[in-house]
């Protein structure tokens, strides 16, 4: 009987170690998604910041795209919204808003030459480039971190009580139109 007890209680604390270590696992998974969530969230907002500036100095030479600049500008605030911001799916579909905008506005500062020759907007366009990448980079981490999570909730035996602890499968940053994305803008000279 001595035998029986001690070999239940070993596997109760072999269980509840497995347990143990299993939750502090996916706790260190949401968390670093979280902090991923935020990189990419950080750089959204650098980019955001960065396109005023890139609207005012197109248009003192291209005062008459207006409708250009207007669409550059919902597009952004899109970007930066507070549902786009707190969800991927939205943060994705004002991504490819954005970026068919941009495409817009660089089209437009072609036919300036002036423009294209400006310190400032190649300054812009330099930190925009670098603010694209930054972006790029983020997303690949956050979706490496919303892989591992999700295989992890789904794998057995770990999905029988994943989901009861508060742990649910994320969304993967994926843009709505990937053919508006495939490369950043550019300005040709």
């Amino acid at each position: 009987m001595d035998i029986a007890i001690w070999i239940i209680l070993g596997l109760v604390v072999v269980a509840g170690i497995w347990l143990w270590a299993t939750y502090n696992g996916l706790v260190t998974l949401k968390v670093r998604l979280d902090e991923a969530w935020s990189d990419i969230t950080i750089q959204l907002k650098r980019r955001a910041d960065l396109i005023p500036n890139l609207i005012e100095t197109v248009r003192g030479y291209a005062t008459h795209e207006r409708e250009v600049f207007e669409s550059v500008t919902r597009a952004r605030a899109a970007t930066v919204s507070s549902e786009a911001l707190a969800h991927p799916a939205q943060a994705a579909k004002a991504e490819g808003e954005l970026q068919g905008a941009l495409k817009s506005l660089f089209a437009v500062s072609e036919a300036y030459p002036q423009l294209v020759a400006s310190v400032n907007f190649l300054e812009l366009q330099r930190e925009l480039t670098d603010t694209e990448d930054k972006i790029m980079a983020a997303r690949r981490f956050f979706n490496g971190g919303v892989r591992e999570l999700n295989t992890k909730i789904e794998q057995f035996p770990t999905n029988f009580f994943a989901r009861s602890l508060g742990f649910t499968s994320r969304e993967f940053f994926e843009v709505e139109n990937p053919a508006a994305i495939q490369e950043p803008p550019t300005v040709k000279f």
